[in-house]
């Protein structure tokens, strides 16, 4: 299968924003559902690709806030702006995507953020010589969720008072 992210607003048949009762008939469309210890809601495809649902709190407790997919052993492909995320080495997904967003390195780890959009790729360490290590040259996870879904109570204060939209 081929899933295109469309940040910030999905991720092939899921959409930030859905109830839970719609996230969980959404997933159920690829696959049977999983509860994590978290309490998100998850679905693990045999080709290892696999998706987790988190909510938001208060007033949005019951809607998708973030939705991460995580790499595949085979088969199954994740795109964005027509770059396979998962299939090509993190150093070149990085080269690619920044001809269309601006993304960072994360000061905390090995992954990149674009912060407009909320798309966050994450690696748990970078081995960008070896291509034998798969877990450091390719990024493990692609996050999307609404801008301002990290921010702090002042920058959800600041992003308010500029008209801006809150995050779930």
């Amino acid at each position: 299968m081929e899933f295109v992210l469309d940040p910030p607003h999905e991720v092939g048949p899921l959409r930030l924003g859905m109830t839970i009762d719609e996230a969980r008939a959404a997933l159920e469309t690829l696959g049977p559902l999983s509860s994590t210890a978290y309490g998100e809601v998850a679905l693990h495809l045999p080709s290892g690709l696999g998706f987790s649902l988190g909510f938001g709190v208060g007033r949005t407790r019951d809607r998708v806030n973030a939705i991460e997919v995580w790499r595949p052993i085979e088969r199954d492909v994740v795109r964005y702006r027509d770059v396979d995320l998962f299939g090509l080495p993190a150093l070149e997904v990085v080269e690619r995507l920044r001809r269309h967003v601006d993304l960072r390195p994360n000061e905390d780890d090995d992954g990149f953020t674009a912060r407009e959009l909320y798309l966050a790729l994450w690696r748990p360490f970078a081995a960008d010589d070896d291509p034998d290590e798969e877990q450091g040259y390719f990024f493990q996870s692609v996050c999307l969720a609404r801008p301002g879904y990290d921010d702090t109570p002042a920058q959800a204060a600041a992003r308010l008072a500029a008209g801006g939209q809150p995050g779930y």
